[in-house]
């Protein structure tokens, strides 16, 4: 997909921090951060929302889950705790229509919701 930023971001065509990377898979910072980590998780093929690559490829989650856990451990979040997140649709807060998992921690998840 030409205008997906984050299609974009996985093809390298913008530049960002990538702190997992795999064939099928990156994982890079947010840029408006709720948490001190906040990492986008996302696959490099292109899925408009979760409920297409559940029919399309479900064993992407697997890979996902797999960078998410890397990711917490270079992140130093897998001993004291994180939150992952998918949204899916409008009204479940999806912005971005390319399938993406939030990676939150780096403090107690009640304190993010103050930010």
């Amino acid at each position: 997909m030409t205008d997906c930023i984050f299609c974009k971001i996985a093809a390298g065509e913008i530049p960002t921090e990538k702190i997992f990377e795999d064939d099928n898979v990156v994982a890079f910072p947010d840029i408006n951060p709720v948490a001190p980590v906040h990492v986008i998780i996302i696959p490099k093929r292109h899925f408009a929302t979760t409920l297409d690559m559940s029919d399309e490829a479900p064993e992407l989650f697997g890979s996902l889950m797999k960078a998410a856990s890397d990711t917490a451990r270079k992140k130093g979040i897998d001993g004291s705790g994180f939150r992952l997140i998918f949204n899916t649709n409008a009204d479940g807060g999806q912005e971005i229509f390319h399938v993406h998992m939030h990676l939150l921690g780096g403090e107690p998840i009640g304190r993010m919701r103050e930010r």
